[in-house]
């Protein structure tokens, strides 16, 4: 068995672990670490000088009664040791997840926005239906670090496990499964690991499955495991950071079954979807924060959800064990914000020409009377943005897009936002254009 050793002070130290807290240690490390670890403490003499010979006069000195000694031990924390203890709390939240399935992560608490509401929408349905018995037996979502996929997965693990209580759900990483491939293959186990994910699993997830690249052995495996699930209607979902034919040393009859299902990405969240999430994560870290500071963080911090939770555990942490208040400032001192960092002010114009070069679409043809599809359709998008973002009034949009009256910005803002419920390109559309002002 393998084997982890703690080093200790003295053997005080070492009776009370043993004594006390030895098998919850054990406990801890098998669920972090996932197997059972040999705990071994060894004694450490951390003053490694040797001690000098007392003195006569020491030597000579009668021993002190019980109630004539006295000592003092100083064990308030030093500043150091409190920044020490704010980064540590930021790097575990930042750290990437482990694959045991989170309870806490659902679908209550996942923040939905235009960026991901289609991979939130699957995502619910296959917890409602999986397999065969619903629409969507295969699943691929890819998007950048951080965005949320993680959070889906375990989403999708908590919904199955409370409507299908009987289902078999294993949750890991492609990292994973080729570890537990190998130690089949080195122990001759190969049968029975076969038959584990083809005949006992209900549901696959596999996260990172791009971590496969190259891997040959394990690509040929999970190339019969796959077809093994999905021929006997199980369901099928695999997370990368990339769509199935952009992942590099994938065999092609592995990136051919990863697109016979549904292929969703998910993009950075707009501003509003980046709010609420922080409204959520400080809600949930019992932190109160200002509107003001919200908003710089928000636009600070734009491409990546971990890292923007993560600055409220980070200012959380400060302010508790430095036992102060969040303002402005700190947030900019804490996070390293600098003043390049905050939002530009945008403009009527701003917006009218991050439309007009994402449709393609002229300024001028924006403004004008015309009324062909393409034209309406930026149109009403610039009017809704210029609405959401620049915060300017109706009537000064309608002035803006050639003398307008303030009822045509009322239905074009009215018809942007019915849209967005059911077209997801017209959202993908809006929040690629929010994201390049």
């Amino acid at each position: 068995m393998d084997s982890i050793v703690f080093n200790v002070s003295n053997q005080l130290i070492k009776t009370m672990i043993e004594k006390h807290c030895l098998n919850e240690v054990k406990a801890t490390i098998r669920e972090v670490l996932g197997k059972e670890y040999e705990v071994i403490i060894n004694i450490v003499n951390q003053n490694t000088e040797e001690a000098p010979a007392p003195s006569e006069a020491i030597l000579n000195e009668k021993p002190k009664s019980a109630g004539e000694a006295t000592f003092t031990l100083d064990l308030s924390p030093t500043t150091n040791d409190k920044l020490s203890k704010v980064e540590s709390q930021y790097i575990q939240h930042m750290s990437d997840p482990g694959m045991n399935i989170d309870p806490t992560k659902t679908f209550d608490n996942f923040i939905v926005g235009p960026s991901n509401n289609l991979a939130h929408a699957t995502a619910v349905a296959i917890s409602r239906t999986p397999g065969d018995q619903g629409k969507y037996p295969s699943l691929y979502i890819h998007s950048n670090s951080g965005l949320g996929k993680t959070h889906l997965l375990y989403a999708v693990a908590n919904g199955i496990k409370e409507n299908f209580p009987q289902y078999v759900v294993y949750l890991t990483t492609a990292r994973d499964f080729m570890k537990e491939y190998i130690e089949s293959v080195k122990s001759k186990t190969v049968d029975a690991f076969q038959e584990k994910f083809t005949k006992k699993i209900d549901v696959l997830m596999i996260d990172d499955i791009h971590e496969l690249k190259g891997k040959k052995g394990t690509q040929d495996e999970l190339f019969h495991v796959f077809n093994g699930l999905y021929t006997n209607g199980k369901q099928l979902i695999f997370t990368s950071d990339k769509s199935p034919e952009e992942i590099d040393g994938i065999e092609e009859r592995i990136k051919t079954r990863l697109q016979w299902g549904l292929v969703i990405d998910i993009q950075k969240p707009d501003f509003e979807t980046r709010i609420a999430i922080l409204k959520r994560k400080a809600y949930e870290l019992d932190l109160y924060l200002q509107d003001d500071i919200l908003t710089l963080i928000a636009n600070s911090i734009k491409t990546n959800i971990r890292e923007l939770e993560g600055s409220l555990v980070k200012l959380c942490a400060y302010a508790d064990v430095m036992n102060v208040e969040v303002d402005t400032e700190m947030v900019k001192d804490i996070l390293g914000l600098s003043s390049s960092d905050v939002e530009r002010k945008i403009t009527l114009d701003i917006v009218a020409k991050a439309t007009s070069q994402h449709f393609k679409i002229p300024v001028p043809d924006l403004k004008s009377k015309a009324r062909t599809k393409d034209i309406v359709n930026a149109r009403f998008v610039a009017m809704y943005l210029s609405r959401k973002i620049v915060n300017a009034t109706q009537e000064e949009i309608g002035r803006f897009y050639g003398g307008r009256d303030h009822s045509s910005v009322v239905h074009a803002e009215r018809t942007i936002k019915e849209k967005m419920n059911n077209d997801i390109a017209l959202s993908r559309d809006i929040v690629t254009i929010e994201n390049t002002l």
